[in-house]
C-alpha cells in the first residue's frame, strides 16, 4: 500500500477505469451535480489516494475525501478486473481506513449503489452501518459509517 499524488497515474489512470466501468451500470457518473471526487478533493492535507501494487503495478486504488474535521468519505474504490476474487478490495478498504485515522478522521462514510450489492455487502461485513443520504449521491442506494 501506498500513497499517490491523485493527479497522476497510477490514481488518474484507476479513477477513469472506475468511472468507466460504473458507468456501464448506471450512466455516467461524473456529472454536475453529482458530489465530487477530484484530485483536489483526494489531495493533502485532507485527502489522500491509496494504491495497492503488484509486481510494480497499480492493481487497485481509492480516495479519500475530507467532509468535516472528523469524517471523510471513501470515493472511488476499484479493483482490476484481472486481480479481482484474491480479497484485494478488502485489502483496499482496510489500507484506506488506515490512512483515514493517520490523517486523524474519527469517522469514515461511504455509498455505492444498486448495481453493487456486492460492494455493500463487503462494507456491511466491515463494519458500515447503514446512515442516511450525506452526500446527495443520486447513483447511491446504500450509505453507510464507521467509527475509526
Amino acid at each position: 500500500m501506498r500513497t499517490v499524488p491523485s493527479d497522476r497515474p497510477p490514481a488518474t489512470e484507476l479513477v477513469a477505469a472506475m468511472v468507466d466501468e460504473v458507468s456501464e451500470l448506471y450512466g455516467r457518473i461524473d456529472v454536475p451535480g453529482a458530489p465530487t471526487a477530484t484530485p483536489e478533493d483526494f489531495a493533502p492535507p485532507g485527502g489522500a489516494f491509496v494504491v495497492l501494487c503488484e509486481d510494480g503495478v497499480a492493481v487497485a486504488g481509492g480516495g479519500l475525501k475530507r467532509l468535516d474535521q472528523r469524517a471523510c468519505e471513501i470515493k472511488r474504490m476499484y479493483v482490476l478486473p484481472a486481480a479481482r476474487g484474491r480479497g484485494l478490495a478488502k485489502q483496499l478498504l482496510v489500507a484506506l481506513e488506515d490512512e483515514a485515522r493517520r490523517l486523524g478522521y474519527a469517522l469514515a462514510r461511504l455509498d455505492t449503489g444498486a448495481h453493487q450489492p456486492h460492494a455493500q455487502r463487503l462494507y456491511e461485513r466491515a463494519g458500515y452501518r447503514p446512515i442516511g443520504n450525506f452526500n446527495a449521491n443520486p447513483f447511491a442506494s446504500f450509505w453507510g459509517e464507521k467509527a475509526l
